[in-house]
């Protein structure tokens, strides 16, 4: 037996196999090798404009024949244009990254504060989507080549010549878009939609977690001083000793805390001896000083308006009026219940504070279901 026949046979496919080129690297962004100059995945046959190349024949593709060339006259031209997109691109997502980092990193706490977070959420957004609309303009204006497409209605069901015609043109629309031919436009496009499109997840955390108990208490502690709303100085009850005056308080300490204010700001009202009367809780009364929440119990906004002649309480929003005499007592409009009462007392040098925190919860009563 000959070494020729002591060689095995080759197996089937073996040679196939090492004659198949390797597959090419795939880079993050682009499309399968097989579908390179199609985004149908098919690759453009060649034809009377060689491999690779897209032709117009005014009829749609449908019968073949000589296309126009669609690369662009000027190729100088073009790539200054693809490198103005690519820039724009990558501009709007350096602005969408901003916009989300002002959004997590920019405190709120105070009117200042607030003032720059709108000033940097609103520049940035501002700037990420532009820069989005100008690449895609300047894209399609400079890249694209500008063509008149008609077609007549014909029934739904469409023969297998048109689906190859409408393949055929939608390949054709591909080549002209350029998306395929010019990675670094595709690459810089996916860049700036992903901040875009992750910032609204960003800011869907506002509406969560719930409050749950949060709603159902405020900062007030037993002991805290009223501090006079605005220059935030604390209050003798022998210095607001003009009946029928009311003045706004915060808690000490939080004077600065929007958040807190929401909940805990308040009012003061002096009352001759006398006047006051139940339900108003008289042993949470200093000198004949009561005290309410300053927010409403309709839909929160402040109660401050104050008639000295009827004591009583306007909320100007949806005119909910309370009896300032009575415990805070509802008398017109839709606030379902009474303004709620903060115990009063004073400390060692006489100044008014908190003898604890509201009894119930104060502002809407949708709260009280937080």
């Amino acid at each position: 037996m000959s070494e020729d026949d002591q060689t095995p046979a080759a197996r089937p496919g073996e040679e196939a196999a090492e004659q198949e080129p390797a597959r090419p690297h795939r880079v993050i962004g682009t499309p399968p090798p097989a579908a390179t100059r199609s985004m149908l995945g098919q690759p453009q046959a060649g034809g009377p404009g060689g491999p690779g190349t897209l032709l117009d024949t005014g009829d749609g593709g449908r019968h073949g024949g000589p296309r126009r060339e669609i690369e662009p006259a000027d190729p100088a031209r073009a790539k200054r244009a693809e490198r103005a997109v690519a820039a724009l691109f990558i501009l709007s997502m350096l602005a969408g990254i901003g916009f989300i980092a002002a959004y997590i990193g920019l405190p709120a706490g105070s009117v200042n504060n607030v003032l720059h977070s709108n000033v940097a959420l609103g520049i940035s957004m501002s700037v990420a989507f532009l820069a989005v609309a100008a690449g895609a303009i300047i894209w399609v204006r400079r890249l694209m080549p500008n063509v008149e497409i008609t077609e007549e209605r014909h029934a739904l069901a469409s023969a297998p010549a048109d689906r190859q015609a409408f393949e055929e043109t939608y390949t054709e629309g591909t080549e002209r878009s350029q998306f395929v031919k010019r990675p670094i436009i595709r690459r810089t496009l996916i860049a700036a939609t992903v901040p875009l499109a992750i910032a609204p997840i960003v800011l869907l955390r506002d509406m969560g977690p719930l409050p749950h108990g949060l709603l159902r208490y405020t900062v007030w502690r037993k002991g805290m001083r009223l501090l006079v709303y605005g220059p935030n100085r604390p209050i003798r009850a022998e210095d607001f000793n003009t009946p029928g005056s009311l003045i706004t308080v915060v808690p000490d300490g939080y004077q600065d805390n929007l958040n807190a204010l929401a909940k805990a700001t308040a009012i003061i009202i002096k009352f001759r001896p006398g006047q006051l009367q139940p339900p108003t809780r008289l042993d949470w009364c200093v000198q004949n000083i009561v005290c309410y929440s300053k927010i409403c119990t309709h839909v929160g906004c402040p109660a401050a308006l104050y008639e000295q002649t009827t004591h009583r309480i306007l909320c100007p929003c949806h005119q909910s009026t309370f009896e300032a005499t009575k415990g805070a007592q509802v008398t017109f409009g839709p606030a379902p219940r009474p303004l709620p009462q903060l115990p009063l007392a004073v400390d060692a040098e006489g100044y008014l504070v908190a003898d604890g925190d509201f009894t119930e919860p104060v502002g809407p009563s949708f709260w009280e279901r937080g």
